[in-house]
Parts: structure tokens; sequence; C-alpha cells
């Protein structure tokens, strides 16, 4: 079958599928090889959780209404998930079995029950009665009574247990495994230019003869297990309730979610799987999925650095940004002209010194910001408490749907409000997406104002990690421009069309960026049509907005030349009626793309947005998203610049064809890897 677009869900897996290959690769340090395994494992937990769950709900719709929304009938997709997940599921099997042997070859080795040693047994059984046994729990299971509730996202032991003589039936138990209060990593004592490490659920199940010593079994098989559970919620109606509690009320009964995958060690008792799927009520249509071992894979994202110094091929740390290197005053520099800062090259302190800097200087009379996901110990949510202290006048758009970080949002909630903050919790029906920040002073009876438009989470912890673009700015206009979205999330009912409309600074969606973006590509097509040049150049997250799809469909139809660099989802395919076929690559590497650029030929004015917003109906529709118009000339050539050096990548950059094959990027050009020459490039802006 010929696909006019890829659905999104069978894009993302390919997505997690390119994850798969950073971990293959072994050009990559090996520590590194482990963490994008436990990124792939981590990914597709959360894809179940949600993608999965939403894909089997629509079974329940109407069959033409879900096929508009999803592409193609949901129960087709379901299958082909299915079938994509275990062929992934076996490549994941066969590289990590060939990273256990490079870890080998380093003397990093992963030690099973039955291979311990004299010393190494002694350790593990004091290790378990000193730190493990306070915190397992061993539950039997019964035909005859109700199954103990089995969290989503932990870990499980499911142990089968009879005497060797015994004639009854065998006796089943179930074990969570505590990783959420104990490392699921300990080193083991270990023989010279060697690190044994055994696994938390190896230290249980090296006790399991002393846990159950009271029974008289002597015979024990334990393996692990883990289910997925659906992680959507419907809010309560209920007018009288507010939307904290309401969400606080919809996270406790998350857990009550339909499992919709069930994993575990193929080696498991057959009965105790069979019981364990009847009492879980996982029907075949669910994902049931037999595999190795080790389940949980997403904690190895967290193991411990027990290798050799790894030397890259350069030494990236943060750059100063060269107009805030020295002792300046940031929002001294910043009232004077823009300045980008691109994480995580540039070194994020600036943005926490900015806040500080506001906290304690005694013209700032107020501070307004959106905050999506803070991080856990959140120096920016620390400066802004401290602003108010000093008697700043202080406003966070506080994001309480924030898939997964709903509890971690309350409890900062709850943190400001007790300070005396000013805390917004958005529009009805509408997740507050955008970054913004506005910071407002008073010099000699006048009023400045200066702040920021970013496309990634103000969070000091994931902009290490997470390539994203902020501008620093006091450009009156875009000024202007947040402080309408302030003034409407200050005022929910307020009617967004009326007032939330793009004005010359920004972009707002839900109200009309997707008809701008439209406007923006029909211009690229007029001129095409003409003769004249026509280029457009997006790197997004997610593509998967039918309308723009689209649009870019007549685009390429026309002769617009169109390059794009999309990390995740994308579902355009290329046609037999384009004139210029869409140029698109994904770029998967140390750091997380994250940031969203939008370029425009525009008739060789050259326009150029960063934007919060991904080319997908959920951001266009049901968010409030700012996209900002860069204006000064400097910074669009070094945003243009860094597109076409990621355009250049001819070693992390895939293909994303019809196919999903996730081909690299080959030529005969010498290796040229973006994201370190984007550092070399940015650290030369500094000479």
């Amino acid at each position: 079958m010929t696909r006019k677009y890829i659905p999104r869900d069978i894009s993302w897996l390919s997505f997690n599928g390119r994850v798969l290959q950073e971990a293959a690769d072994k050009s990559v340090p090996l520590l590194s090889r482990i963490k994008f395994l436990g990124i792939f494992s981590n990914n597709l937990d959360e894809f179940f959780r949600v993608r999965v769950a939403g894909l089997k709900r629509a079974l329940l719709v109407d069959e033409k209404e879900a096929k508009n929304i999803f592409f193609e009938k949901p129960q087709l997709i379901l299958d082909e998930l299915n079938t994509k997940v275990i062929k992934q599921q076996k490549k994941f099997e066969k590289v990590w079995l060939e990273v256990q042997k490079e870890m080998a070859k380093k003397g990093v080795v992963i030690k099973d029950t039955y291979d311990l040693n004299e010393q190494q047994q002694e350790f593990v059984r004091n290790f378990y009665i000193n730190e493990v046994e306070s915190n397992v729990i061993p539950l039997l299971l019964d035909e005859n009574r109700p199954m103990p509730y089995i969290r989503d996202k932990s870990l499980y032991l499911g142990v089968a247990m009879k005497m060797q003589d015994w004639k009854y039936e065998t006796k089943f138990a179930v074990i969570e495994i505590p990783t959420s209060l104990i490392d699921r990593f300990t080193i083991l004592p270990s023989p010279k230019k060697e690190v044994h490490v055994i696994l938390l659920e190896d230290i249980i199940k090296f006790n399991l003869p002393y846990i159950f010593s009271f029974f008289g079994f002597d015979d024990f098989k334990a393996h692990a297990f883990k289910i997925t559970r659906d992680a959507e919620f419907d809010l309560d109606n209920d007018i009288n309730t507010n939307l904290a509690d309401k969400i606080a009320k919809a996270v406790k009964n998350r857990r009550k979610g339909k499992p919709t995958r069930f994993v575990f060690d193929q080696n498991m008792n057959q009965n105790l799987v069979e019981f364990l799927i009847k009492k879980l009520d996982i029907s075949k249509k669910d994902s049931i999925i037999p595999g190795q071992k080790i389940h949980n894979f997403k904690d190895f994202m967290n193991f411990p650095s027990v290798f050799r110094k790894y030397k890259p091929p350069i030494e990236r740390t943060s750059i100063l940004h060269p107009d805030l290197a020295e002792q300046h005053r940031i929002a001294d520099v910043i009232v004077k002209k823009d300045l980008l800062l691109a994480f995580p090259y540039h070194n994020f302190d600036h943005i926490i010194d900015l806040l500080r800097e506001a906290a304690i200087d005694p013209d700032v009379i107020s501070i307004q910001i959106t905050a999506y996901r803070l991080a856990t110990n959140s120096k920016i949510g620390n400066a802004l408490v401290n602003a108010h202290r000093n008697g700043k006048n202080v406003t966070v758009m506080l994001e309480l749907r924030a898939r997964f970080d709903e509890q971690h949002n309350l409890h900062w909630k709850e943190r400001f409000e007790t300070e005396g903050i000013t805390v917004l919790v958005g529009v009805p029906n509408k997740k507050v997406h955008a970054k913004l920040c506005i910071i407002k002073k008073r010099v000699a009876n006048k009023t400045i104002q200066y702040g920021f438009v970013s496309t990634g989470n103000i969070n000091e912890k994931t902009a290490k990690v997470y390539g994203d673009y902020c501008l620093l700015t006091s450009n009156r206009t875009i000024m202007a421009d947040i402080n309408k979205v302030f003034h409407v999330l200050r005022k929910p009912k307020t009617i967004l069309e009326d007032y939330l409309v793009s004005g010359k600074g920004l972009l707002f969606s839900p109200t009309d960026m997707r008809n701008r973006l439209l406007e923006h590509i029909d211009e690229e097509i007029t001129e095409a049509l003409a003769g004249r040049k026509a280029h457009i150049i997006i790197k997004i997250n997610s593509l998967s907005d039918k309308p723009l799809i689209k649009k870019l469909y007549d685009a390429a139809e026309a002769g617009v030349k169109i390059q794009m660099i999309v990390r995740g989802i994308y579902c355009a395919v290329n046609q037999e009626s384009f004139k210029e076929p869409i140029d698109a690559i994904s770029i998967v590497d140390q750091y997380l793309e994250h940031a969203r650029v939008l370029y425009f030929y525009h008739g060789g004015k050259k326009l150029v947005y960063l934007s919060s917003a991904d080319w997908m109906t959920r951001n266009l529709d049901y968010r409030i998203e700012a996209a900002v118009k860069i204006s000064d000339p400097k910074l669009k050539k070094q945003l243009i610049d860094i597109l076409h050096i990621q355009l250049s990548d001819n070693v992390k950059a895939r293909k994303l064809d019809d196919l999903l094959s996730n081909d690299y990027v080959e030529n005969n050009k010498e290796a040229f890897q973006s994201q370190i020459e984007i550092y070399r490039y940015l650290k030369n802006q500094v000479k």
C-alpha cells in the first residue's frame, strides 16, 4: 500500500529505532551506548503508556473519525506496531549482548546469582540484610484471592517456589524491586583491574531462600516482569473543583489505568505467566512480550561511571556568551541589543544570573515567566522566590498538565503560593507551552521591559543535554506581544481569538500561527511558480499536522526547495508529482535536538523564527505557543549558518524516507558531525 501520510505512531517507532542505532554504534563511548539503551527503553515505556493506550481507546470511537485522526485504522496501526516492537526488541537484545562483550573487554562485568565467588556471596547476603530487607515485601499469590496491585513503571520478580520432593503444586509470589529507594546497581568486591556489578533484583533473587525460609521451600525460580498502564487521565468535570485538585485526583486515578503491555523474562514459569495474564486482565490484543532477563532498562540511563576516562574528539565545555563574559549586568547588555543563547553549547547560568540580577535589582518591579517543566531543585524557582522576598511582583504560569510532571508541578505550585507568588494555571482545555519571560523595571520615571523567548523549558538540568535556543531581548514589539500572553493568562475567560492575535514580534497558537505559516509557504509557492528562488528550511521535533503537510506537498509540486531537520515524528512522504522532492533528515547524537527554527527565503529578505511549537495538531490547536521573529541581522545569520551546518551532517544524520529505513546520510565529503561543528562555530564567535 502506497501511503500519502505515515501514521504518527509508526513514524515514532522509527525515531526510537534511531536511538537504538546510537546504542549499536561502536564509535559511541561505551557508557553512552548503555545510556542510549536506557533511553530507548524509557521511550518505549512512555509510548505504550500514552500512544498505544490512545490507539486502543480509539477502537471504541467512530472508525471514520479515528482514521481521520490517526491517518489509518487504529487496529491496523496496532498490528503493525506490535510487529515492529518485537523486531526492535530482538535488535535491542542483540545490541545489549554486543555491549556486554565490550564491557567485559574493559573488565566490567554484570554478575549473575550463580556466578558469585565466596567473598561476593557473603557481601550480597550482608548487603541484603543491612540495606535491602526492610524495603522488600513478598506478596503470595493465590487463585482465590484478589491480585495485589502491580504498579506501572515498577519492576517485579515473579517467584515460583516448591520443595523438590513435594507432590503439591508450585506456589507463586511477587516482589517489587525497590529501585526508587535503593540504587539498582551495586559494585561487588572485584579482582584487580576488574569491576563486578550486580543488579538489585539479583541481590534479592540470591536471598530468596532466606526471605522464604519459614515456608520450607528449597527450589526457587525467579524472573523479572513489568506492566505498562494507560497513563492518560480524564479530568473531573465538577465546576466546583479547581484545576489543581482535579489534576491531583487524576494523577491518583492514573494508577488504575488498564495494562497496555506485559513484558516478562521468557524463562519464567509458564503457569506463573498465565496466572499473571489472567489476574491482570491482559487480553491477547494487548502487547504480551517475552524477552531476556533484564527489564526496566531505563535505569541503565544511570549506569555507574566505571569505565576508564573517555577522551572525546573535542572537549565541549560550556561557552560563555562573548557579550556576557565580562562582569557586566546582563540586563544592561540586553537593553542595548538582542542576544542569542544556544544550549547546551552556551552556559545556562546566563539565564539563572539574569533572574538573580532581577531578584536583587532595586529598580525591578515585576517578573512574569512561564514554566512547563522546572528542575527538581530549580535554581530558577529559587531565584523567583528570592525576587518575591525582595518585594518584586512575581507571576509564574505553571503548567500543571505537563505529562508525567503533574505531581512535580503541583509541588512547585504549593511552594510558590506559600511564599506569596502569584501562580497562574492557564486557560481551560489549553496547555501553555510557550517559553516566555518579561521583566519590568522603573528607572527615572521610565518603564524598561526586557526578557526572553525560548524554544525549550527553563530547566537547568535538561539544558545540559537538550539543544535549544533562547533569545534575550528588550525589543518593544516582542515585549508588547509577551504582555498579550500574560493578559490572557491572568484573565482565562478572555476570548483568545479576540486578543491573542499574532503581532509583528510573535506568532501565536492556537489562534493564527498555523494560518501565518501557511501564508509563508504560499509566498514561497508564488515565487517558485514565477521562476524565482523559493526555499524553506524547517527544524522541528515532529511533523504530523495534516494541513501543514498538505501545504508542503503543494510547495514541493510547485518546485519550492524544502529541507527539513526533524528529530522524531515525520509523517510526510514524497509524491511522484513533486517537482522538487522534500529533503528530510533526522539527527540523533549526544545532545537531544529540541530547538524549532523556521526559515523562509521570502524573496531574499530571509524570515527566521524560533518557536516553542512543533508542527503537530496538538501544538497548533490545543496549546498556547509562541514563535519569535528574529530581526537582528547578525543573529539571523548565526541561525541560518547553524541550519546549514546541520544539513551538512554526514555522521549522525539519517534520511527520513518513505520506507522508514533510517539509512545514514552518506557522501564523498570528509566526516562532518554537526554537534561538534556547531560547538566550534560558536566557540569561534568568542574570539
